[in-house]
């Protein structure tokens, strides 16, 4: 199931900027997707212990961590801000150009972008975010399945994400794009106990 469309107008991010705050969208191709309400707390906390893992490995590089909500504009050319039709909040994302860094957030593909799966948004992060990311060309894209216990990783080679690789998470996953970077689930999944099913 996929997340509900806002109408079935096509937007930029000129008009995305005047909405207002009460809701969250994403657009993808000029197509306005309703963001999930709040996530459970083992999203958060998932999202979060990721976040500060690699806030701390990044620490005196170039590299910059961000949680979100921060808006990335994803232009498919040279395209004014105003006429950009593809805005998403992705969960963790690292920027390791300053360029791409702005008041607004950013511009241009992350260095690597993470996904913390949740019923609601997992079919809309699989499909429509993976060929965004991918189109956009995001070096690494994680998706983290937090009730299976399993991250799906892609790295982008060329213009195209390789076949995804899907790992446990029963040891430390590394970052392909920045070498000696890993995160380890361990002490996380001791703290967040697995679904009921």
């Amino acid at each position: 199931m996929g997340l509900p469309q806002r109408d079935s107008a096509l937007h930029t991010y000129a008009e995305y900027l005047t909405w207002p705050d009460d809701a969250r969208y994403e657009l993808i191709d000029g197509v306005a997707y309703l963001m999930a309400p709040a996530p459970t707390l083992d999203h958060q906390d998932f999202v979060g212990e990721i976040y500060m893992q690699l806030r701390r490995a990044l620490d005196g590089t170039p590299c910059r961590v961000f949680i979100a909500p921060v808006d990335v504009r994803l232009p498919k050319a040279n395209e004014a801000d105003e006429q950009i039709d593809t805005v998403v909040q992705p969960d963790v994302l690292v920027v390791c150009q300053e360029s791409k860094l702005d008041r607004r957030g950013v511009r241009g593909a992350p260095d690597l972008v993470i996904e913390v799966l949740s019923p609601s948004s997992a079919t809309h992060d699989h499909l429509m975010k993976r060929r965004a990311y991918e189109r956009a060309r995001v070096r690494e894209y994680w998706l983290v399945h937090p009730s299976d216990r399993m991250v799906t990783l892609y790295l982008l080679e060329g213009n195209e994400f390789s076949k995804p690789e899907v790992r446990d998470l029963s040891r430390p996953t590394p970052v392909g794009i920045l070498p000696g970077v890993c995160i380890a689930w361990d002490a996380l999944l001791e703290r967040v106990p697995p679904p009921e099913y």
